[in-house]
């Protein structure tokens, strides 16, 4: 069993938990006998939900009583001490006891935590929020997601390194492609930091991945470039939108097919065609935002996800902790 990858995990984090936490792993399992689960949180309820469904060699439980709420502040959380279920994941990968950290708990708090706990990464000043999207021709790591609202140029070159370390983690068998969202593709456009990044990115002499200057937001789905960079607040407001135009299509295809016989019928004639469509957009198949910059992984799984999108997640963390990302960052940089 020493060869399993070690992943912790905040089994008290997000809607549904622990019972959807535990669902995840069990569904998780099933298909990958990979991962050796250390889970943190209430012992009697976790071990209800596990209800014999998993081989003990695969888990182990690290019982607690107090956990982080959705409604703490950062400091709030950090202020319950040591013995939360999300800090004491965090700190079991510090210690080395495991290979990653995933909660689907407080965003805020589990960044908070995770600084507090884990060292940055030997010249990186700032940690990433990053996700993957899917594009025309497959995935594309975008950072930052809103860890951080201003940004240096530094950051950004981070940033770039950062995230084409991960998508090669990820993907060891494709060249990792980066640009810089912009609200125009000419060098001349943008603020003062974007410009000085694009001429520090373009002068560099790049050897683990492609740079392509900007891309503007109707192309971030082209499938073009597979690295986005941005700072917090452009990134996070990307990403709402684009959450927010993925719901608005569904719902409004689903009104469309169920509003009238016709649409019905058509439905019915196309089912497979509508199912590929269901599963291309589907936010549970790209569930898993990590932190990077950190010198230990860390994965935020979204607290409305359900147990399918939790499992992703932990593929997720089976992926970055085989293709060595640490390792990568550490050599890029």
């Amino acid at each position: 069993m020493s060869d399993l990858i070690k992943i912790a995990v905040d089994a008290m984090g997000g809607d549904g938990s622990p019972k959807k936490i535990i669902d995840g792993i069990i569904y998780n399992h099933k298909s990958s006998h990979e991962n050796f689960f250390k889970i943190f949180g209430n012992e009697n309820e976790i071990q209800k939900n596990i209800n014999n469904k998993i081989n003990k060699d695969f888990y182990e439980i690290v019982h607690t009583n107090n956990i982080v709420k959705s409604t703490d502040s950062p400091l709030e959380a950090a202020k319950k001490g040591k013995d939360t279920s999300m800090w004491l994941a965090i700190e079991s990968v510090k210690k080395k006891d495991t290979d990653i950290v995933i909660s689907a708990g407080n965003t805020g708090a589990l960044l908070v935590i995770a600084k507090l706990n884990l060292k940055m990464i030997e010249n990186i000043d700032k940690p990433a929020l990053s996700a993957l999207w899917p594009n025309k021709k497959g995935m594309s790591v975008v950072l930052d997601l809103g860890a951080n609202i201003e940004c240096s140029s530094k950051n950004l070159v981070d940033f770039s390194i950062m995230g084409a370390s991960l998508y090669k983690s990820l993907y060891p068998n494709e060249t990792p492609n980066a640009a810089l969202l912009n609200i125009g593709s000419e060098e001349v456009k943008g603020n003062e930091i974007i410009k000085e990044t694009f001429q520090i990115l373009n002068e560099k002499n790049l050897k683990n991945f492609k740079f392509s200057g900007y891309i503007e937001g109707n192309e971030l789905m082209n499938g073009d470039v597979n690295v986005i960079v941005s700072d917090g607040f452009t990134g996070n407001v990307a990403l709402k939108t684009a959450e927010g135009t993925a719901n608005f299509i569904t719902n409004e295809l689903k009104k469309a097919i169920n509003g009238s016989i016709l649409g019905k019928i058509s439905s019915l004639l196309n089912i497979s065609n509508l199912k590929k469509f269901k599963k291309r957009l589907d936010p549970r198949l790209y569930n898993g935002a990590i932190f990077i910059g950190l010198d230990s992984p860390v994965v935020k799984s979204h607290g409305g996800t359900d147990f399918i999108g939790f499992s992703n997640s932990l593929d997720v963390c089976n992926r970055i902790v085989k293709g060595n990302l640490i390792d990568k960052i550490r050599d890029n940089i």
